[in-house]
C-alpha cells in the first residue's frame, strides 16, 4: 500500500504581484500549523526533458543580510545531499569549501 503526503506553499501577493507573505505546511513533518517564511527555493527534476525547473521567492520584508545567511545555509544543505544521495564524499568536500568561502566573502563586507 502507498502513503502519500503534501508540503503547501501559500504566497500572498501585493496588488503589483509582489510576494507580501510566504506560509508553508507538510503534512508528515508533525506540524499542526503554517509556518511563516521569508523565502524558498524549489528545484524539480522534469524527467522528461531532463532539466532542472527552480521557482525562488522572497518577501519584501527579507533583508539582504537575510538572504545572504539563506544562500549560504543552502549551500552547505545542497552538499550535504549531494553526499547522501550519491555517496561524492569529495565533490561535497568542495562544496562545503565554497560555502565557507562564499560566507567569508559575503560576511566580511557587511563589517
Amino acid at each position: 500500500m502507498s502513503k502519500s503526503s503534501e508540503i503547501n506553499f501559500k504566497v500572498t501577493l501585493d496588488e503589483n504581484q509582489i510576494p507580501e507573505k510566504i506560509t508553508w505546511l507538510a503534512t508528515d513533518a508533525g506540524m499542526d500549523k503554517q509556518l511563516d517564511s521569508k523565502a524558498i527555493m524549489i528545484s524539480v527534476y522534469d524527467t522528461e526533458s531532463e532539466e532542472t525547473l527552480r521557482m525562488d521567492l522572497w518577501t519584501k520584508e527579507m533583508r539582504v543580510d537575510e538572504m545572504k545567511r539563506f544562500f549560504h545555509q543552502t549551500i552547505i544543505s545542497m552538499a550535504d545531499s549531494l553526499q547522501r544521495a550519491t555517496n561524492e564524499d569529495k565533490m561535497a568536500a568542495d562544496m562545503r569549501d565554497f560555502g565557507r568561502h562564499f560566507a567569508e566573502e559575503m560576511f566580511s563586507e557587511e563589517g
